[in-house]
């Protein structure tokens, strides 16, 4: 067992009681997300069917693509979050990130082949690699200490919401027979590049330009070790979790091998959304009151059992009707677990290099979801696709028991 660090790792301040969470940064932020989000799914759930049934890709492709989009978007975070501190601005690698991924959507449309559908998903990867810590930072930096949960709850809710009226349009437009990839790519332009307006009118907080001004205490080439000593635990325990996250993509394809339409598979994408929608406030306010950890040790392994469901789902009695359930449960665990854990980064990182741990943590995450995909398309064309999802609740397993070991907490820390 560890015990919490020092400082920020204690856990939300009782400071600021009255101050609302619902700050102007956070409600544009939250806007921004969801016209991004609605954008990039009206898209998402189509490039699995359009690689494999147009294009002719393979699944092994499929896991290269992932694989290769997640290490771009590695290559960037931790980048774009320490020169954010180093600069006491967020703003600026917002706007840009978001303006990327409208670029990348627009080279998307042009796409003729998989290497170009690569191609525009790498830009689109590098402006969110771009975007993501500053953004996030300046969200835990535009709220009360001890309402941060609940201000990244709202957010992945917003965020969630963009990506059910994503999922929504992508299907009423398939089912008025519009299923050319580039006409729903042509729909998906305007609401990404509204987003970009919105951010526009962001405001910077100050608190990254006052930490700036004292020089920044992290290095980057020296943040790992400079880290927190939890931080750095947190951050081996979600690389193993990372290792079995497939992209999914993967579940998609899942679908699609077990006689589902293109119209029902966009809709078991729907469902996993909603869930997700659900309960990403409600998690995010609960962890700002007993603690972070309890949720994500639950998200964990309710991942290990919806992925072991994926695996077996051919086994099941009703299995059309279990797959919509295990989509379910799926979102389930991610409206737990995302924005809770980069509230948790927050907590444990100190305030002049915010940005530069969130981004590491991104970093991390995507280092572990780099080879994930590559081992799920390879497992699941060589092997079997149960053996890609076994693999994916094994890694959620082990890395669920490391939690509770190391990351328990008494009642109320974060």
């Amino acid at each position: 067992r560890v015990s919490a660090e020092p400082g920020p790792s204690q856990g939300p301040s009782t400071s600021s009681p009255t101050r609302s969470f619902l700050s102007r940064n956070l409600l544009l932020v939250g806007l921004a997300s969801l016209l991004t989000d609605m954008s990039t799914e009206m898209v998402y759930p189509i490039l699995p069917l359009f690689l494999t049934a147009t294009l002719g890709a393979s699944p092994r492709v499929l896991g290269l693509i992932e694989g290769i989009v997640e290490a771009t978007a590695s290559l960037t975070r931790v980048m774009s979050g320490w020169i954010s501190d180093v600069m006491g601005k967020r703003k600026p690698f917002a706007v840009g990130g978001y303006a990327l991924s409208v670029l990348g959507k627009l080279s998307l449309y042009l796409a003729a082949s998989w290497p170009l559908v690569l191609g525009g998903r790498v830009l689109d990867r590098f402006g969110k690699g771009i975007r993501t810590a500053p953004r996030d930072a300046l969200l835990a930096e535009s709220v009360p200490e001890n309402q941060r949960g609940r201000a990244f709850g709202f957010h992945k809710a917003m965020d969630t919401l963009g990506a059910v009226l994503g999922v929504i349009c992508a299907y009423l437009l398939i089912r008025a027979g519009q299923s050319e990839l580039r006409t729903v790519l042509v729909w998906s332009l305007a609401p990404a590049a509204l987003a970009v307006v919105v951010l526009c009118f962001l405001r910077e907080t100050g608190q990254g330009r006052h930490a700036a001004s004292k020089r920044p205490r992290v290095k980057l080439s020296d943040a790992w070790h400079r880290a927190p000593s939890r931080l750095r635990l947190f951050y081996l325990i979600v690389f193993l979790f990372a290792l079995g996250g497939s992209s999914n993509q993967f579940l998609l394809l899942r679908a699609r091998g077990m006689g589902f339409s293109d119209a029902d598979t966009i809709l078991l994408y729907l469902v996993y959304n909603l869930t997700y929608l659900v309960f990403s406030y409600p998690a995010g306010k609960l962890s700002d009151r007993i603690g972070r950890a309890p949720l994500l040790i639950a998200g964990y392994f309710i991942y290990a059992v919806s992925y072991a469901g994926f695996a077996l789902v051919d086994h099941l009695p009703a299995s059309s009707t279990s797959i919509w359930l295990l989509f379910a449960i799926y979102g389930c665990y991610i409206g737990l677990t995302d924005g809770v854990e980069k509230a948790l980064v927050s907590d444990m990182s100190p305030s002049d290099a915010r940005a530069t741990f969130l981004g590491l943590h991104a970093t991390i995450t995507a280092l572990g979801l780099f080879p994930a995909s590559l081992i799920a398309g390879w497992l699941y064309d060589s092997v079997s696709p149960s053996a890609a999802f076994m693999f994916g609740s094994a890694c959620a397993l082990v890395a669920g028991v490391l939690a509770v070991v190391f990351l328990r907490q008494p009642r109320g820390a974060a």
